[in-house]
């Protein structure tokens, strides 16, 4: 739905600012990664660290999905709290699958809709991720949230280490036709096996999708990780304590995850469970970063432009979808090479502050 009223005013700035760095990579920084090679050559560390690995692997460009999911996770233990304490678990229900199903519909539109016939739709994308991740955890959650604040902690905990458990037996001991059992290549894996037998409709990558049918478990997990960190933020502990505690959460999944990848690689395209631990480590961090900086140290105004865009992503991402950015700075300032390759880039990020900011003062909010 739209909204013109005001966000309400316990809202963590940091949570609103976070998201609003994450979607800036998405809108206004999108191109960053091609102008630096123009600028400072193809194999330069920055423009590789905006690219995502082919197979096996982890950029920054590879956080930014998983990062939003660990932030929708969040997002739902403030949403659903209130909704469960004045309508209990039905009113929450109907808060939750609505904006599932809008949000899934939505993703359907952006990536084609029927544009090409109804067997090119692509039925699973972005949005049809964060929908189905968030619709898991929020299920685990209003299930669980009634029975205390110690079923909820070890019921979440649970559900998350059943996801990237369940995930990994599945992947490592499920023989897949031709290729056996633990095969995790392009094509010999159970996930792409799964999108080939099974997902209909257009796929990202011919035969299957990064965003297919089986990953759709971990990408739950990744959710649930959020779910346990808003309950963290919640806790009545010091909130130096709790940036704190976020960010020994993130060395320690880090280093699970780059552990188990010994075994089961860290691959985006599959969202393995090391990958979860991976995405979920640096999440964890960046979140310890922003808490402490802007909610514990108040140091607010540097974020004032990410709130912007943090508190307005849905809005901000189907218009960019529709009308790319980069598009509108390349028509303002034309295209580039050499060290001017930045300036459509810099140009594309001012219009989407500038953008944000409008939406902003004018209190128009899109909210699903």
């Amino acid at each position: 739905m739209i909204s013109t009223s005001q966000p309400a005013s316990a809202r963590l700035t940091s949570l609103d600012a976070l998201r609003g760095f994450d979607m800036i990579w998405i809108l206004g920084l999108a191109q960053l990664g091609g102008a630096l090679k123009q600028v400072a050559g193809p194999e330069n560390w920055a423009s590789t660290q905006l690219e995502h690995v082919a197979w096996e692997g982890f950029h920054f460009e590879d956080l930014i999905f998983p990062l939003f999911v660990f932030i929708a996770g969040i997002s739902l233990t403030f949403s659903l709290d209130k909704t469960l304490a004045n309508g209990g678990r039905g009113a929450a229900l109907r808060r939750l699958l609505p904006r599932v199903v809008m949000l899934f519909a939505l993703g359907v539109f952006l990536t084609g809709g029927l544009s090409n016939g109804f067997e090119k739709v692509r039925w699973l994308g972005v949005l049809q991720r964060i929908a189905l991740a968030s619709c898991g955890a929020g299920l685990c959650y209003i299930a669980l949230a009634p029975r205390g604040p110690r079923a909820l902690w070890i019921g979440l905990t649970t559900a998350l280490m059943g996801c990237l458990a369940g995930y990994w037996a599945l992947l490592t001991f499920v023989p897949v036709p031709g290729f056996g059992a633990g095969d995790f290549a392009p094509g010999h894996n159970l996930t792409n096996y799964f999108d080939q037998q099974w997902l209909a409709g257009r796929k990202y990558d011919g035969a299957w999708d990064p965003e297919g049918i089986l990953s759709t478990l971990p990408a739950i997990g990744t959710a649930l990780l959020g779910t346990v960190a808003g309950l963290w933020l919640k806790v009545s502990a010091a909130p130096t304590r709790k940036a704190l505690g976020l960010v020994i959460a993130g060395l320690v999944m880090l280093g699970l995850g780059w552990a188990w990848s010994a075994q089961f690689p860290v691959i985006k395209k599959l969202w393995t469970s090391s990958f979860v631990l991976v995405a979920g480590g640096w999440s964890a961090l960046l979140l310890g970063a922003f808490y402490y900086a802007i909610d514990v140290r108040g140091w607010k105004q540097w974020a004032t432009p990410f709130v912007w865009i943090g508190l307005n992503p849905i809005a901000l991402y189907v218009l960019e979808n529709l009308f790319p950015m980069h598009r509108v700075a390349d028509r303002l300032v034309g295209k580039h090479t050499g060290a001017w390759a930045l300036l459509p880039v810099l140009v594309a990020t001012l219009l989407t502050f500038l953008l944000a900011r409008f939406f902003y003062r004018r209190q128009m909010f899109l909210r699903l």
